[in-house]
């Protein structure tokens, strides 16, 4: 890639099928493997800095979490536009400019002049009518030979186990023990497990690397007896509570605790699920609570596919596995269960002691005997407190954006009770 040609990575509206994730992020943000779809980007482009474009709510934000360029057309002669939802795991082919990739109807990467950069604003790009309308004439070309956006939230699921198997490639790390690993630690396949710095792998833990590698970051606490099967990431400042069982493609962020029965899961960061209880094929968001045994069902009895309320619409996923999907800064009670494919929204709270409804509203407080609004300032109150117990402090810009957040969900979400439709996720 020519270093004169400046990246941008832009949201486009199908920020809205990943929600409620993308309330609190942008679709870039999201997690799959060791880190987020920017990291990927900057991994196969080897870029040292990018231009972000991303929806004007979440700029303040955005600009807070990233040394980048927010919603600033870039000052050069050439750029590279690429899709905050595509996944990438190679190099793009060098194309001839102005040209752009489509994916099913999608512009996934768009090779840019000066001219058509000056059309491209973030708020173009974030309507599909409108982009499509700037680039129909631009010639086209398969910058990526198999391109794979992230529609839903269960294709980050989906996608984890090869990017755990990608990442322990691309981190080019020999299989170093910086931890201590404790007498009565059983390692299987020693040479595809990685445990950073400061890292503390208690007796009776059992790394079993034989199905795909395993990486424990700096500073992780792995407590006794815990059975951790790969492909897997830890993140850095994490903890595995005792007795705990990860398997098939786990990928937990920075400064989770983590307990009980979990498969083929994505905890994004900043997140508790420390009691036993059952989590598959799920993605938790950052600032959650799951007490203890609260369990989600993954796959139908019948083993059919599974249809996903995405905003209250249930959408046919076409997968037959799909867990629990839930927002930021959302708890439950004690023993709550969830129902295949469930989706909670963000800033809520159930506590039934039965099935939860498939899908939860954001902004809601939910009993068994009652569903209530949870008021902004009461939510916000709450999630103060969490991330003070990590030693972060809400910012200005993120109260500001929190605050805006109920408005928003009213606006998009609708109750599964008052819309029949049923959308394909095929493309």
């Amino acid at each position: 890639m020519d270093p004169m040609t400046a990246i941008v990575v832009f949201e486009d509206d199908g920020w809205r099928n990943l929600l409620p994730l993308t309330y609190w992020r942008t679709t870039c943000e999201l997690r799959t493997g060791y880190g987020s779809l920017l990291d990927a980007i900057f991994a196969c482009t080897e870029a040292t800095g990018v231009h972000l474009y991303c929806r004007p709510m979440l700029a303040a934000v955005t600009a807070e979490r990233f040394a980048h360029s927010v919603n600033r057309c870039p000052d050069r002669d050439a750029a590279l536009l690429l899709n905050g939802r595509l996944l990438m795991t190679a190099p793009l082919a060098a194309g001839p400019r102005p040209a752009v990739q489509w994916h099913d109807g999608t512009p996934i990467v768009i090779h840019a002049d000066r001219a058509l950069m000056a059309r491209l604003s973030p708020e173009v790009l974030l309507d599909s009518d409108r982009a499509c309308t700037v680039l129909g004439d631009v010639p086209e070309f398969p910058f990526i030979a198999s391109p794979r956006l992230m529609n839903y939230p269960w294709d980050l699921v989906h996608a984890n186990v090869g990017m755990l198997h990608w990442g322990w490639e691309r981190t080019g790390r020999s299989a170093s023990k910086e931890g201590r690993l404790c007498p009565g630690v059983h390692l299987l396949e020693e040479k595809a497990i990685h445990i950073g710095a400061g890292s503390v792998i208690k007796p009776g833990v059992v790394l079993d690397a034989e199905n795909g590698p395993i990486y424990i970051g700096d500073g992780v606490t792995v407590a006794p007896n815990v059975s951790i099967e790969g492909p897997c990431y830890i993140g850095d400042g994490s903890i595995i509570q005792a007795g705990a069982a990860l398997r098939d493609a786990m990928s937990i962020g920075r400064r989770c605790k983590v307990g009980g029965e979990l498969e083929a899961s994505i905890v994004h960061g900043y997140s508790n699920k420390q009691h036993d209880g059952f989590l598959g094929h799920a993605y938790v968001a950052e600032w959650v609570n799951l007490a203890a045994d609260t369990v989600n069902s993954d796959l139908k009895n019948t083993y059919g596919t599974i249809r996903v309320p995405i905003n209250g619409v249930e959408v046919e996923s076409g997968q037959m596995f799909v867990g629990l999907t839930i927002g930021d800064h959302s708890k439950t009670g004690i023993g709550q269960m969830f129902p295949t494919g469930a989706v909670m929204g963000f800033g809520s709270n159930v506590a039934t002691c039965e099935f939860a409804p498939k899908f939860v509203p954001s902004f809601s407080w939910l009993t068994n005997h009652r569903s209530l609004p949870y008021h902004v300032d009461r939510c916000l109150d709450v999630a103060r407190r969490v991330m003070a117990r990590r030693q972060v402090i809400m910012t200005r810009a993120e109260e500001a954006l929190f605050r805006s957040l109920p408005e928003l969900a009213q606006e998009i979400e609708v109750s599964a009770e008052s819309s029949a439709r049923v959308v394909s996720s095929a493309r």
